[in-house]
């Protein structure tokens, strides 16, 4: 689970994670519940039938399709369901291919694309945006994620400036504090974004848990877990749906060797892929055998029809599932593809890890020299570049 999939509640905030759908699955029983349907009485079902209905009888309204998409994106984001992305695309149909749609189809277009890690693509769209909107707050903002999460920290640090004047306060530090926090400037970062939350006052829940988020993250690179759990919970209280926090949560609860905790938290998640292998990495620390056995292979089949389909998005959590497996070696080979696509503090302790594992040292060398070039700070990788150097 990455960033770019939690930037589509950072959209949603100015105006999406995705989980790769499992092989055909066959119930034990006629009686067995696959899954619990919107209701149709449902005030957001009514709402977006309602603009269905307009859009199939205006299909070349781009006001309405982009409101239309803009709803089916953020509710896409706060059920964890991809086939809302889908729909989404769909409202925008008449434009998606042409190679500049108007400005605002032009936006939702990048914010889907960067959602399948279509980078390249994405950025396209978000420079034509601001080539005719300089002052797009919105795009601004996803441009300056997508360069973090793809480790352009420069560019990145002259997109979040550009915000300054167009976004507010918070937003605008937090966007700053996301690349100081991975380029030696970690320690102000996490202090400055601390203190510009607690004066903010009345903020959007939706935001609160964004940053809070953050901070737990950065308070647990130093290895601050008292801080982290804090920070962890107060995010939680807003907001415990929210899959991208259950995810890093998860991650810090594994870290601490608290795996029940998780077992307990991700209950009824399971329909998500990245909370799944977070289960049974906690079942695997509890040395649970059967239950892990059942999601060892639910896990597989996933995977599978993601390769199937040609799908990148999960490459970090699949190199996680195969170290599970014990299977450095496409461990590694995962690992590795997925850090030419993206470079978070995750994606550099997956490949440590696999690297660790697979007792390779020169595989790791690309890591290495990145985290010496940009002056990483993040204990959990220390102790994996310090296993490596033992290894060696």
């Amino acid at each position: 689970m990455t960033r770019i999939q939690n930037l589509l509640s950072l959209i949603a905030l100015l105006g999406a994670a995705l989980c790769a759908q499992a092989a055909p699955y066959l119930p034990a029983s006629g009686a067995q519940v696959i899954e619990t349907l919107p209701r149709r009485g449902d005030p957001v079902q009514q709402e977006l039938r309602r603009l269905r209905a307009q859009l199939n009888a205006q299909p070349n309204d781009v006001a309405l399709a982009a409101t239309l998409a803009r709803r089916y994106i953020a509710l896409g984001r706060s059920e964890t369901d991809p086939r809302y992305l889908g729909y989404a695309q769909a409202a925008l149909a008449p434009w998606w291919r042409q190679p500049a749609p108007p400005p605002e189809v032009r936006l939702l277009r990048a914010t889907l694309l960067q959602s399948t890690h279509q980078f390249p693509a994405a950025l396209a769209d978000l420079q034509g945006v601001l080539a005719q909107e300089p002052k797009n707050a919105q795009a601004w903002l996803t441009l300056a994620t997508v360069q973090t999460v793809q480790g352009d920290y420069a560019n990145a640090t002259s997109s979040c400036a550009r915000l300054s004047a167009l976004a507010n306060e918070l937003i605008t530090v937090t966007c700053v504090a996301q690349v100081g926090a991975v380029t030696g400037r970690a320690a102000p970062s996490e202090k400055l974004l601390a203190l510009t939350l607690e004066r903010s006052g009345a903020t959007k829940p939706e935001l609160q848990v964004w940053v809070l988020t953050l901070l737990a993250e950065m308070a647990q690179r130093r290895d601050a877990a008292t801080v982290a759990e804090a920070r962890f919970q107060r995010a939680l209280a807003l907001d415990p749906h929210d899959s991208y926090l259950l995810g890093a949560y998860s991650d810090f609860l594994l870290e601490q060797k608290r795996p029940s905790r998780v077992e307990a938290l991700l209950a009824d998640q399971t329909r998500i892929d990245a909370l799944l292998l977070r289960r049974a990495l906690a079942l695997q620390q509890q040395g649970k055998t059967a239950p892990l056995a059942a999601d060892v292979a639910e896990l597989a089949a996933r995977f599978d029809a993601a390769m199937l389909r040609g799908d990148t998005v999960h490459q970090r959590e699949q190199a996680r599932f195969e170290l599970l497996r014990r299977d450095t070696t496409k461990a590694l080979a995962l690992a590795r593809k997925n850090w030419s696509i993206q470079k978070e503090p995750a994606d550099i302790r997956i490949y440590l890890e696999a690297a660790v594992q697979a007792r390779d040292r020169e595989a790791a060398q690309p890591v290495l020299d990145w985290i010496a070039k940009h002056k990483t700070e993040d204990a959990a990788a220390a102790r994996l570049v310090r296993q490596l150097g033992e290894s060696a």
